[in-house]
């Protein structure tokens, strides 16, 4: 499904290493300097860490982004499919305030759990949430990073990482994490970007780079690809698995216009082996070979955004399950007999 946002102006624009033993607190924060590395060096999370900060400085309270709300409602909107209810929710990362902010409207959440490697961030979504008046939900906000969650296993009823996990160095671990803090028949929903993310402009930087500097290096960050999302969460131990695809077309004045945007959302690239300069010829060159290639006839330039939807609960006997391969009473033979062959 391809979903078209209309082209908008951008304004101006650590573990936390104690478990989580006590009841919430309202308006709390948990942090720890310490710091922590995956074995796996894909991505430099000091670095994202950075990222998200300015993030936050560019992205005030009030902010509306389209493409980030649009996103968040269509994660969210899978809990209306639920007869359960979650008392308890963590929020993980990525776009927490349109997150949090559609979680405020959830009646059946009781308390609710902020979490994100940036402190600039989670004081973000604390001061939104101070500006609302919110007193129908106990918050808990916390600065830990998601590849080392600091949450007591079977606490809670809700994992949603909307926009945050793609950058985790290790998915699966961080997915396995998510599924031991959940209590049994929990919900784990995230979104992540998906590989056919910004295909423009990798197009555009390649190009670029090797017209300018007569060779490549990475620009753009590797992303997960469809067809690897059920199998993570399978390796994550889930049970029910559930994928979908959406994407997303946001329109943009320039490509310049699209890396401000990707600034402000915190998405800009974090490889740990990176050439962290970029010339100044190879820039332009970017930007003018993106409009070349790629502009429409209004003069706006488009940008894909792939964005994986992923299900999964934590395994319960109530739920249903698959049955004894070979338990089956009737053919596929017979069901043809039946019903005829209208092909």
């Amino acid at each position: 499904m391809t979903r078209h946002l209309a082209s908008y102006m951008l304004r101006s624009a650590s573990a936390c290493t104690s478990r989580i033993r006590h009841p919430f607190s309202a308006a709390s924060f948990c942090t720890d300097t310490s710091t922590s590395s995956s074995r796996v060096k894909i991505f430099d999370r000091q670095l994202k860490r950075k990222q998200r900060d300015r993030a936050a400085w560019l992205m005030p309270s009030n902010s509306d982004d389209p493409f980030l709300n649009t996103v968040a409602h269509n994660l969210l909107d899978r809990l209306q499919d639920c007869k359960k209810t979650f008392p308890t929710a963590l929020c993980l990362g990525g776009s927490l305030l349109p997150v949090t902010h559609s979680l405020y409207t959830q009646r059946t959440i009781e308390k609710l759990i902020v979490m994100d490697a940036s402190y600039e961030m989670v004081q973000l979504c604390k001061n939104a949430e101070d500006a609302s008046n919110n007193d129908n939900i106990e918050t808990l906000y916390v600065v830990a990073d998601e590849e080392f969650l600091p949450i007591k296993e079977s606490s809670v009823d809700l994992v949603i990482s909307c926009l945050g996990l793609h950058w985790t160095n290790d998915l699966p671990g961080a997915m396995i994490q998510s599924r031991l803090a959940l209590k049994p028949d929990g919900l784990f929903l995230a979104a992540i970007l998906g590989g056919e993310t910004l295909k423009e402009l990798r197009i555009a930087c390649t190009v670029a780079q090797m017209e300018r500097e007569g060779g490549i290096s990475p620009r753009v960050s590797p992303l997960a690809q469809v067809r690897d999302a059920g199998n993570l969460l399978t390796r994550a131990g889930f049970t029910l698995p559930g994928v979908d695809v959406d994407e997303y077309t946001v329109k943009y004045e320039s490509a310049l216009e699209l890396i401000e945007h990707l600034r402000a959302m915190g998405e800009t690239n974090s490889l740990f082996q990176m050439n962290t300069i970029l010339k100044r010829d190879t820039a332009l060159a970017t930007a003018a070979i993106y409009d070349s290639m790629f502009a429409e006839e209004d003069g706006t330039v488009p940008a894909t955004f792939q964005v994986i939807y992923m299900t999964g609960w934590r395994e319960h006997p109530s739920q249903q399950k698959a049955k004894t391969r070979g338990s089956a009473t009737i053919s596929f033979k017979d069901i043809q007999k039946q019903f005829g062959n209208h092909s």
